[in-house]
């Protein structure tokens, strides 16, 4: 259950990176840098928290 939503958040990490490339190629925003610490807070968070729930512990741990 929890390697199942690690692997969902790193989709969700990598389908916000996809949106914030996007928004800033395409957006029309004077501000961009609120999408991309937005963005990446996001991502990061996510990643992180994905990864963390994937990873094999050891049976001593």
């Amino acid at each position: 259950m929890k390697k199942e939503l690690g692997k969902w958040l790193m989709d969700i990490a990598k389908y916000i990176t996809t949106a914030v490339i996007l928004t800033s190629i395409f957006g029309d925003i004077q501000e961009k840098w609120v999408i991309y610490i937005g963005g990446v807070l996001a991502i990061v968070i996510t990643l992180l928290s994905g990864l963390w729930l994937v990873r094999d512990k050891e049976k001593g741990e």
